[in-house]
Formats: C-alpha cells, sequence, structure tokens
C-alpha cells in the first residue's frame, strides 16, 4: 500500500507540473503573438531627416496610380520622433496600430494617441504627427484621392511646440 501512495502522489506532482508548464507556455506563445501583431509591417526605409525629428521608417503598403489614386502605409517614429508640419491637398486619415504619440493641427491642442484612434486631417490643413517622448508609435496612413497631390512640407516642428 505504501508504494501505491508513493507511485500516486508521484504521478499526481508530475501532472501538476506538466499543467504548470503547460500553462506558462501557453501564456509565453500568447505574448509572443501579441508581440508580432504589435509589428504588422517591416520597419521599411528610413525617413528624411529634412522631413523627420529623430527616426521614422516608413513602409509602402498601396502605391499611388490613377485607378485608385490612394496611397497607402506604415510609418513606425521611434520614441521622441516626429514628422516636420505638413499638409495634405486631399486630406489624410490615420490609423494607430501600436504604441503612444501625438497629432496636432496647427492653432489647436495637441491631441494624443494610442492604439485604435483614428485621427482624420483635413485637406490642406497644417499638422504634424509622431511618438510620444517615451513609447514608439505605429501608424497606418491613407492619402485619398492623390490626383490633386500628395504632401507639402513645411519646416520642423519645433522642441517648445512638441512639448507643448
Amino acid at each position: 500500500m505504501k508504494v501505491s501512495i508513493k507511485v500516486f502522489s508521484a504521478m499526481a506532482f508530475t501532472l501538476i507540473l506538466l499543467s504548470c508548464q503547460e500553462e506558462s507556455y501557453q501564456e509565453e506563445t500568447q505574448t509572443q503573438i501579441e508581440e508580432e501583431l504589435d509589428a504588422i509591417f517591416p520597419q521599411g526605409q528610413k525617413g528624411s531627416e529634412d522631413l523627420f525629428t529623430g527616426n521614422a521608417y516608413n513602409y509602402g503598403l498601396v502605391p499611388n496610380d490613377s485607378s485608385l489614386t490612394t496611397l497607402i502605409g506604415n510609418v513606425y517614429f521611434e520614441p521622441g520622433a516626429r514628422s516636420n508640419w505638413h499638409s495634405h491637398p486631399a486630406g489624410q486619415i490615420l490609423i494607430i496600430t501600436s504604441g503612444k504619440g501625438y497629432h496636432q493641427i496647427e492653432g489647436q491642442p495637441k491631441q494624443e494617441l494610442k492604439k485604435g484612434d483614428v485621427v482624420t486631417c483635413p485637406p490642406n490643413t497644417k499638422h504634424w504627427h509622431g511618438a510620444s517622448q517615451d513609447m514608439g508609435m505605429q501608424q497606418l496612413y491613407i492619402i485619398p484621392n492623390t490626383e490633386k497631390g500628395i504632401v507639402e512640407w513645411m519646416e520642423a516642428v519645433s522642441e517648445e511646440q512638441y512639448t507643448n
């Protein structure tokens, strides 16, 4: 009888151990999946220092053509990175897919952005967008009606404008 209890105890211990390992494996796998989902697209090409403060990377998704007349891409901003002031003749739509950042239309307060936010920039409206100081941000951008033009770049966003 003593042997049976020892065997039973060893089997119970093994099952508990396997159960804990399986739970830990599932948690690690879920974390890996979530991390992969945050980085949906490749990083892309580093943006020009003439157009961005800090490191921003663009990855084109839908190229401009005369049929769809829509340009779509992904931009990853490292912490503290931001675009220069700019405008779009037909406007722009931003969809934040990861991280935290800001968007500001000239003359309006800076708006905080987080994953899941959608921003519309009206046509010919001066604005900027980028990551927060402590966290990067990833966004999809959609530029419609590209036959009207794509972007007009302007001056850099000052440190004071960025931090206020």
